[in-house]
């Protein structure tokens, strides 16, 4: 899923810092952006399995738009941070489903034109993405 990110840009004093606003506590920082966006993944990460051992739901990815007129952030530069979020959710539990033809080579042509991991991680997807409206 992608999760926006804020970015903080630092200068020759200061480290470049990374805020996850849809995940608490997700605040990282580094020397530079790529050192700050791989400890933001670290992080990301480290938060997930805590908030999944204490039982409490993943948090999903809000809408950019909406963190970017937030006061707090304002100022900020923006990006996106790609987190495979399914180790997160629970065991994995194979169902069946019946599609037609045509839905199932778009949802191939999609994973594959994105880079997505299966047809299977592109539907959970995109079921907690309707599920969190």
């Amino acid at each position: 899923m992608q999760y926006p990110i804020c970015i903080e840009w630092g200068d020759e004093h200061t480290a470049v810092g990374i805020q996850i606003p849809d995940i608490p506590g997700a605040v990282t920082a580094g020397d530079d952006f790529q050192q700050a966006y791989a400890a933001a993944l670290e992080v990301a990460h480290i938060m997930l399995e805590e908030i999944a051992c204490s039982g409490q739901p993943i948090p999903l990815p809000g809408d950019a738009a909406e963190h970017r007129s937030n006061s707090e952030l304002a100022g900020m530069g923006w990006g996106m941070l790609d987190i495979d979020i399914a180790p997160y959710l629970g065991k994995t539990e194979k169902v069946n489903v019946t599609l037609p033809g045509t839905v199932i080579q778009q949802i191939d042509r999609y994973v594959h034109t994105h880079n997505i991991k299966s047809r299977s991680s592109f539907l959970a997807d995109a079921a907690l993405e309707k599920l969190n409206r």
